[in-house]
């Protein structure tokens, strides 16, 4: 959450910090400002809004080579122009942009109140920049430390100070950040988004990291100004991930490339010859693999629902008790660490601060943790004992689509491996690649319906509250419809049981209440079209997401039935080809409602505050 940028050279820094923020802004955009450092001092320019609000308004001379911009998701204070980023110390000496939480900010706006300084601000930032101006360190890299060590809490920040002009000072703890190596230039930023127009060349700052950072070089050091060896590597990334293309919106693009992000996560991972995975990243060898007797699954939101549908995946397919749980509760309840428990964190950035705090709790306790990420190099990355790379590509906008798709997908490939050291057939193991094989396909047919699937949305688009339903394996792929329907749309959605409806929530079915029921071709079909009776004869709308073939009875000639079908692959895979139509459903829905479908009110793509 936040976008810092920053950038030190021979060019004008305000042009290049306010395109890094236009490409920042799915991680904050309730305001957005900018710091340059010049002969006649700092230059600051802010204000509540988004990225081309700020843009329009800057002064037209607005020079300096040295500078930091930020946008921001607020945290502390509403969003307006004085609780806008960045924040000075109110003398001109010290600009600072801050993503995280100081949680011993309100000590120390007493303490500064007390000693007569003068708090303009809701923020917790503003106190860092006040501690950084008091500090008596002759460096700026010292004051920076002087002024973390009063700190407690999560920061990524970024520093200017007048008295020393060739540089940013940046430290990280919690919240990622990234210094970009360019020729006789540099950069800074907590996402590669921001400067991948003008260098690949990057070095990740580890929690507890400073880094000085000049036209010529960077240097990194600990807290205590020790000096730490870290060099820049190049990231194999195409800059043109990063745009939207032909597409009026980046979720719209992302979902329209799971099927090629699909065949990039399977592709040399399935063994046809013996019908298993290689998963080579896990570090782990069959042996290893066969003492596991449990696996729990971490993360949050989209990554948690998923983590709900690998989880039954691994326990079909390896027989060995699976669950998945909230990454956000995970370290509060003081969990018990099992020595043959396989723990899974799940995260599309790899920086989710609640998984990331779920991890070190694991290992902190002796635990073994693997990562499904999307970001080489993340901080989850990093952290994990090993993991399977989801290599979806760059995804901007904040609800995930491809992302979680290749999720589900790396967890059948574990849990294809893990059964088959176990008692999944080698017939099994091939019935499953075969099915694996089919889906990049099978999800590029889903995505021909869009043109149907909207006209469903704009129905339901109509609705003040729905329901979605599922059993079993269906019930996660109901929780991801709502959250997606939710999240963009602004319409109250819910997820239930099936089975659970008669248990209270049938008092709310209506005929202004629709509800999405997820119907496969499996065990439960006839359980489940008897649950949409009950619904029907409560005159609720039905919009039913099955299989060819299902007999949905009588239900077929009701006026206030609607059926989405999807292709057919194996059971145990079937979950992902009936979320992708609801993404689609969530997304028209909010185009419909005339909402920003990349940047949904209150949220940000990358939560990295607890």
């Amino acid at each position: 959450m936040c976008g810092i940028v920053g950038y030190v050279g021979a060019q004008q820094a305000a042009p290049i910090l306010v395109e890094g923020l236009t490409r920042l802004e799915h991680r904050g955009y309730d305001s957005a400002g900018l710091a340059v450092l010049a002969g006649t001092g700092l230059k600051v320019a802010k204000r509540a809004g988004r990225v081309r609000d700020l843009a329009d308004s800057l002064p037209k001379r607005f020079a300096g080579k040295v500078g930091i911009g930020h946008t921001r998701w607020a945290t502390h204070g509403p969003a307006n122009d004085v609780n806008a980023h960045p924040h000075g110390d109110g003398k001109g000496l010290v600009s600072v942009v801050h993503n995280g939480i100081i949680d011993n900010a309100a000590a120390l706006r007493h303490r500064l109140a007390d000693d007569g300084v003068d708090l303009v601000s809701d923020t917790d930032t503003e106190v860092l920049a006040h501690l950084i101006a008091r500090s008596g360190a002759d460096t700026l890299e010292g004051k920076v430390s002087e002024a973390l060590a009063a700190i407690e809490g999560t920061y990524g920040i970024a520093v200017l100070h007048v008295d020393f002009p060739d540089r940013i000072v940046v430290a990280r703890n919690g919240s990622p950040l990234i210094v970009g190596v360019g020729e006789r230039e540099m950069f800074v930023a907590s996402d590669l988004a921001a400067i991948v127009r003008h260098t690949t060349t990057v070095a990740h700052l580890d929690d507890g990291e400073i880094a000085s950072v000049t036209a010529t070089g960077f240097t990194t050091y600990r807290q205590d100004l020790t000096a730490t060896a870290k060099s820049a590597t190049v990231v194999d990334v195409d800059p043109s991930s990063y745009d939207a293309g032909e597409h009026d919106s980046f979720m719209r693009k992302e979902m329209f490339e799971q099927p090629a992000a699909a065949e990039r996560v399977l592709r040399g991972r399935l063994d046809e010859r013996f019908g298993t995975a290689h998963l080579g990243g896990l570090n782990l060898d069959p042996r290893e693999n066969r003492a596991i007797r449990r696996v729990k699954i971490l993360g949050c939101g989209s990554a948690y629902y998923v983590g709900q549908m690998g989880a039954g995946l691994v326990e079909e397919l390896a027989r060995i008790p699976a669950d998945a749980e909230a990454a956000s509760e995970f370290r509060y309840r003081n969990p018990i660490i099992e020595p043959d428990t396989l723990y899974v964190a799940v995260s599309q950035s790899g920086e989710t601060i609640d998984t990331l705090l779920a991890v070190q709790e694991i290992r902190r306790k002796g635990g073994r943790v693997v990562g499904l990420v999307n970001v080489v190099g993340s901080a989850i990355a990093r952290e994990c004992d090993g993991g399977i790379y989801l290599h979806a590509g760059p995804e901007v906008a904040v609800a995930s689509t491809k992302a979680l798709t290749n999720m589900f997908l790396g967890f059948a490939l574990l849990a294809l491996q893990l059964g088959r050291v176990r008692d999944l057939s080698i017939a099994d193991g091939r019935r499953l690649i075969a099915g694996l094989s089919r889906l990049p396909h099978q999800i590029e047919e889903v995505l021909a319906q869009e043109d149907a699937l909207a006209e469903v949305a704009g129905r339901l688009a109509d609705a003040e509250s729905l329901f979605f339903v599922g059993r079993v394996r269906g019930y996660p792929v109901a929780r991801e419809g709502a959250q997606k329907f939710k999240e963009i749309s602004y319409r109250h959605a819910e997820a239930y049981q099936t089975s659970e409806l008669k248990h209270g929530p049938l008092a709310l079915i209506c005929e202004t209440v629709p509800t999405v029921a997820i119907v496969p071709a499996d065990e439960l079909t006839d359980r489940n079209v008897g649950a949409l009776h009950e619904i029907a004869a409560r005159r609720g709308p039905l919009v039913v997401v099955t299989h060819d073939g299902v007999d949905l009875g009588d239900l077929e000639d009701r006026s206030g039935v609607q059926r989405i079908v999807v292709p057919r692959n194996e059971r145990e895979l079937d979950p992902i080809l009936l979320t992708v139509p609801l993404q689609l459903l969530a997304y028209h829905a909010a185009l419909r409602l005339g909402h920003d479908i990349d940047k949904p009110r209150n949220l940000a793509k990358s939560v990295t505050v607890e």
